[in-house]
Formats: structure tokens, sequence, C-alpha cells
């Protein structure tokens, strides 16, 4: 587990998809004055380059935000944090979901950021800072159980597991399950990698009978290179804010638009 680094993946498809659905939702919950409780349970490093030897190596951010950036409008809240982040940190900079949420949040705000990795939690604490944030390095679904119900108690939770260990598949659903009875107010918003093999059917199934009135939504792309097993990635969303349904299905077009 502690051997996944983001920084191979950062700014492909998957990370797209993601991070649109998560800036959309940011962008709706700061809408209103009351503060609100962000966590993440597996947060990386914050930002990337992706000019750097990792990203590079795989070309996966050149067939991901290269590519699917003129798919957003200039006011999309994922282009304004893009924009942003490059102006602070340079063209090639790609903000990681720690990033996106700080960018979008407000003083008021609260957020717990937890990386077990102790190379990516360093990265994190040198990219994420404030004093409304708290990282952790620590098991990040331990974490979330530890602070439901949070305060404020409004707001949401990102768990992007690296799924490297087949565990994932059964222990994150109990969690969210568990996190979910303490903190019946939160969206919990789960991304998971759609792979060659069917293995996450299992756990939707097990999440939809869960929480029937999430949001599931799924793209699919071509593999990104030869031997590569995702083919697609998820987002479960417990519920999912107004006006969501409908940004994931135009998300959806973008994507079947281009690989069309």
């Amino acid at each position: 587990m502690l051997s996944y680094q983001h920084a191979y993946h950062a700014g492909n498809l998957a990370d797209v998809h993601k991070h649109a659905l998560l800036s959309e939702m940011l962008d709706y919950l700061t809408r209103k004055e009351k503060p609100l409780t962000y966590i993440e349970t597996h947060a990386g490093r914050g930002l990337y380059d992706l000019s750097g030897a990792a990203s590079r190596k795989t070309g996966e951010a050149q067939q991901g935000i290269a590519r699917a950036l003129g798919w957003f409008p200039q006011d999309h809240p994922y282009t304004r944090v893009l924009a942003q982040i490059r102006a602070r940190h340079g063209r090639d900079a790609y903000p990681g979901s720690p990033l996106i949420a700080q960018a979008l949040l407000r003083p008021t705000d609260r957020l717990h950021l937890a990386e077990l990795h102790p190379a990516e939690h360093a990265a994190l604490a040198e990219a994420v800072s404030g004093r409304n944030v708290s990282l952790q390095k620590a098991d990040g679904l331990a974490l979330a159980l530890s602070l439901a119900p949070p305060e404020p108690r409004r707001g949401l939770l990102l768990c992007d597991p690296s799924w490297e260990r087949p565990a994932d598949y059964d222990e994150v659903p109990k969690a969210l399950k568990r996190i979910a009875k303490s903190w019946n107010v939160g969206i919990l918003a789960l991304w998971y990698p759609i792979l060659s093999d069917p293995r996450h059917g299992t756990m939707m199934a097990d999440l939809e009978a869960a929480f029937p009135d999430a949001l599931r939504h799924e793209v699919r792309f071509p593999p990104v290179r030869e031997g590569h097993r995702m083919v697609g990635s998820g987002m479960f969303v417990t519920r999912p804010p107004y006006g969501l349904d409908a940004a994931a299905r135009r998300l959806g077009q973008a994507f079947a638009g281009a690989a069309g």
C-alpha cells in the first residue's frame, strides 16, 4: 500500500473525471455562507509537476488533462482552479484534490487531510498549509471514523484509495457505511477504477444497496498503454448535491465524444 505514488498518474483521465466532479460539488457547497468540513482519506502530495520524470514516464497526463482541458468552459470551477495553480506554480503544475479543495474552500471551512506514505505526506505539508488545515500521517479511513461527525457537520468526504490491495474492495465500503451512520448529513464521495476485470462489481452492488439514493457515475476510456488494466473511472456519491447529476451527464458526453 505504501508503494503507491500518484505522480506517475497525475492529470490522467481518471483525475479529470474525479477532480471535475469534486470541483462541481465544492463550488455548489460554498454558495451558502454556512461553513463546512472537507475530509480526504488518501490525500497524496497535493501538487504535481507534469514535466517531471514520473509523469513523462507514463505519459498519462498527455492523454488526460492535456487533451481534456478544452472540454470545460472558462468559468468552470475545475478550469478556474487549474488556472490559479498554474499562475502560481507554472504551466506544468497540476493540483491534486487537496489543493483543489483548498482553492475552492474558505477560511471558515475546515480541511482534514490524511496521507500515510512518509514522502507523500512530507510533500503534502509543503503544498498545503493554513490555519484551517489539519494534516495527519495516518490511515485515512480510521481518521474519518474518529472525526465522524466532524465540526462543522455540513461537509464532504473524498475517499480515493490506491486500490492496490484486494482487501480494499471489502474494507472501504464497510468503513463508508460506518462513517455514514455517525455522519448522516455528510456527503461521501468514493473514486474507484474500472479495470479490465469486473472486480469492482460486488463492491458497487453492496454500496448501492446501502445507499440507494446515491449517484453512481462511470466513464470509459482506452488503456493508456498496452497491458494497462484501467479502462475507466467511477465516482459514487451519497447525498449528491443539487445539479451534480446534470454535471456528470455533461462530463460523460465529453468523454464519449473524445472516445468517438
